[in-house]
């Protein structure tokens, strides 16, 4: 079976600033992704937890997508945008798909 190059792009983010994040990434052409919650971990910051946590509002989320190639760098300029005065982390990683008319 054949497979087309890819990108991966994983951003973790305060909750709060999804929808500013996935409205950025519309704007760079961004077709799909998703959002998936986020538990816990630990950074700079020492560990945290959503444990406790009343309400999501000081949650966290990962939003993942998958692209082609050439649409990394408007992609990563539009997510900068929004994660560079925020709490965010942004991984980028070459993956492969088997349908590419779908990126």
């Amino acid at each position: 079976m054949q497979t087309h190059q890819a990108k991966r792009v994983a951003i973790i983010i305060e909750l709060v600033m999804q929808s500013r994040l996935t409205d950025a990434m519309i704007e760079a052409g961004v077709t799909g992704w998703t959002v998936l919650p986020v538990l816990g971990g630990s950074g700079r910051s020492g560990a945290w937890s959503r444990e406790g946590q009343v309400t999501r509002a000081g949650g966290m989320v990962q939003v993942v997508c998958v692209i082609r190639p050439d649409r990394l760098d408007t992609l990563l300029d539009a997510a900068f945008t929004v994660v560079d005065r925020h709490i965010g982390v942004v991984t980028v990683s070459d993956c492969e798909v088997l349908r590419a008319e779908r990126f």
